[in-house]
């Protein structure tokens, strides 16, 4: 689990451990993706609010023929959920060279009604306590999205063709990140299950 520690100080612009803080550098820095866009854009959010725990996700997707690149990293303080989203762009119309787009949010931890975490792990059968996993989806809602999924009703008669009009489920789905030891490794993995115990018992103190 990331160290977790408080006391503020001059930590680089962010405050909190300072083993926690370099943490956070260390793994920013070492996903390679615009590192001082990143750093600062989490110095903003956080403010002078200790910073408590952390995970930072690094994606690469294929957008037509062209390689795009997503970080996303997520932030624990005393008393938000902090995610800062940084997509890059290629030139167009509005900006004439490539550029980056950084994008924080700042949620109040007794607002997050939902931590989902996923676990896939082979062979089951072998599984050990505290075992690796080989993908991790963390998935984590606070009302902003709400997903609708609908389907026709029916009356459990399979000769019924009355419109039974149509069923479905409303789910908290503001936020999913997925995890894989393949992509990112064990070590990512690891952490971002105990980012995810982190914020459930920092929620779980936050509910009213």
């Amino acid at each position: 689990m990331t160290d977790i520690g408080g006391g503020a100080g001059d930590n680089g612009g962010m405050n909190g451990s300072p083993r926690v803080r370099e943490s956070l550098r260390r793994d920013i820095e070492r996903s390679g993706y615009y590192p001082a866009l990143v750093d600062d854009s989490l110095s903003t959010a956080l403010g002078s609010e200790d910073l408590l725990d952390f995970v930072v996700h690094h994606e690469a997707t294929f957008d037509r023929d062209e390689l795009r690149r997503h970080a996303t990293v997520l932030a624990l303080t005393p008393s938000r959920l902090i995610m800062q989203h940084t997509d890059e762009h290629p030139a167009d119309e509005t900006y004439q060279a490539p550029y980056a787009t950084s994008v924080t949010e700042a949620v109040r931890l007794a607002a997050v009604d939902s931590v989902v975490v996923t676990r896939v792990v082979p062979h089951p059968e072998r599984y050990q306590p505290t075992g690796a996993s080989a993908e991790v989806v963390l998935t984590i809602g606070w009302g902003a999205v709400q997903r609708l999924e609908l389907e026709p009703a029916t009356c459990g008669d399979p000769q019924c063709d009355a419109d039974h009009g149509y069923s479905g489920t409303a789910t908290a789905d503001d936020l999913a990140l997925r995890f894989s030891a393949a992509a990112d490794g064990d070590q990512v993995v690891g952490q971002a299950l105990a980012f995810a115990e982190s914020l459930s018992r920092a929620t779980g103190s936050a509910a009213p």
